[in-house]
């Protein structure tokens, strides 16, 4: 195995691990401060099941990232080619916008939605307010995630 493939693949486990971290953060202290809203009122579960969702998704986009990755350098039943150090290098700095926008908008996406869990325990008809709060920060991540999918489709192997 060549130093190249090597740098590919720790861009690939960055963009898994960074982004990964994100949506525990946000899931995490989402769940916590939801869970105070549903001991009150176990009808606003579905509610806030929502808001504790919405930050799990920058993990998905760091795992897409991660097998286009290694979907593009055959490590997923192709034939792994000798990859040139400059291309290894390329595919981990592929993958640094999803790692990065995927951490930062899945914590802090969380703290939005630990704000809405607030907004459901007060107002519940207004969740579709608090929805929207949270879904803002999705942005960033949606936005890393392309122009790493497009960094990684422009890499010539």
């Amino acid at each position: 195995m060549t130093f190249g493939i090597g740098l590919a693949i720790i861009g690939s486990a960055v963009a898994v691990i960074f982004a990964g971290i994100g949506s525990i953060l946000g899931v995490s202290m989402t769940g916590q401060a939801g869970a105070g809203v549903v001991s009150e009122d176990p009808e606003k579960f579905g509610k806030i099941l929502v808001l504790e969702a919405l930050p799990a998704t920058q993990g998905i986009y760091g795992f897409l990232a991660a097998f286009l990755i290694l979907q593009k350098i055959g490590m997923l039943g192709g034939t792994v080619p000798d990859l040139l150090t400059v291309t290894g290098w390329q595919f981990l700095f592929a993958a640094l916008p999803i790692a990065f926008t995927g951490l930062t908008s899945g914590w802090l996406q969380g703290k939005v939605s630990v704000a809405g869990c607030g907004i459901v325990a007060k107002q519940p008809k207004a969740s579709g307010k608090a929805i929207i709060l949270s879904a803002m920060v999705e942005t960033y991540a949606v936005l890393g995630l392309l122009i790493s999918i497009l960094f990684i489709f422009g890499i010539q192997i």
